[in-house]
């Protein structure tokens, strides 16, 4: 009876112990999630720091009007002029290019795959398109330069070495991979039932794809579509290379320009003295692009919530 007594006592405190150190695991475990959530936090709030307090010293010396609508972009060389104007319409033909290129094909070749391979083709192109993905940006450049420049330049007679149609092509075939991967993902997502229902009232292949599974993967095709977009629009090195340091503002695509992250890089380089107001441009082009960024993605939002479907 005695020796019972014991045993009970002894089991409820191996349970009490037991239950007290998985309580405190499970604390641990909580702290180091709420740290590694507020760690990304803390470093968008940092950024966010350090670009609005370089560039106010930048607006000290010169006007946000002139700044944000002048025309001419010479903040290295003598007359100085701030009018950033020249590098947005620069960045606005690579994302165009970019566009016209990647958003098509790209949802093209997800079509393709989704709808229309076999698993043995499938299995094949798919890591293809990813190894492709995984090329670095830099080689992208040069194979700009080397390749597709010359092909240009026997087309056309007027196409410069530098230039924006180099650039839009390269850069659009760099993305191209992303949005055909995602819409693919979502393509597939549709419920086979949907297909089944489009197939019963005597619609064809391609009927059921543009009339029933593109329209029902909408949110997921302008998501990729968006999110290819916000990766032109931040492309550096592919750009540099292939486009040239010009901040021409024109709709020439055989022409070089030059884009916002492209002349980040120029100065970015050493050469301009750190404190004056010509290194100041950096964080003032840094904190428009951001802008730029933090309003493709409030407008990306309400985009996908207007256009988002749910199955059950």
């Amino acid at each position: 009876m005695k020796n019972s007594f014991i045993s009970t006592t002894l089991d409820k405190n191996n349970i009490f112990g037991q239950g007290s150190s998985k309580k405190w695991r499970e604390e641990i475990i909580k702290f180091s999630l709420f740290l590694c959530a507020s760690l990304s936090v803390l470093t968008t709030f940092a950024i966010v720091w350090v670009l609005i307090s370089e560039a106010r010293i930048f607006f000290q010396h010169v006007p946000a009007f002139d700044f944000l609508f002048g025309t001419k972009w010479t903040p290295l060389l003598e007359p100085r002029s701030f009018g950033v104007v020249p590098l947005v319409c620069g960045t606005l033909i690579i994302v165009f290019g970019t566009s016209l290129i990647a958003l098509p094909v790209g949802l093209a070749t997800a079509i393709y795959l989704s709808e229309y391979s076999t698993s043995r083709l499938r299995s094949i192109l798919k890591p293809v398109l990813e190894v492709l993905a995984g090329i670095p940006t830099v080689v992208y450049g040069y194979f700009a330069l080397t390749f597709i420049t010359p092909l240009l330049r026997e087309l056309f007679d007027e196409v410069q070495i530098f230039n924006a149609a180099s650039a839009s092509i390269v850069v659009g075939i760099m993305v191209l991979p992303m949005v055909a991967s995602l819409c693919d993902d979502t393509l597939r997502a549709v419920p086979v039932s949907l297909r089944q229902g489009a197939y019963a009232v005597g619609a064809t292949k391609c009927e059921v794809t543009l009339g029933v599974v593109v329209p029902s993967s909408l949110s997921g095709i302008m998501a990729s579509f968006l999110l290819a977009i916000s990766r032109a629009i931040g492309e550096t090195m592919a750009v540099t290379l292939a486009a040239g340091a010009s901040p021409n503002m024109t709709i020439d695509p055989f022409v070089a320009i030059q884009t916002m992250t492209a002349y980040i890089v120029q100065v970015s380089l050493g050469d301009t003295p750190q404190g004056g107001v010509a290194y100041q441009t950096i964080f003032a082009v840094s904190a428009l692009l951001f802008v730029i960024t933090l309003c493709m993605n409030i407008f990306s939002g309400r985009l996908l919530k207007r256009f988002r479907e749910v199955y059950e």
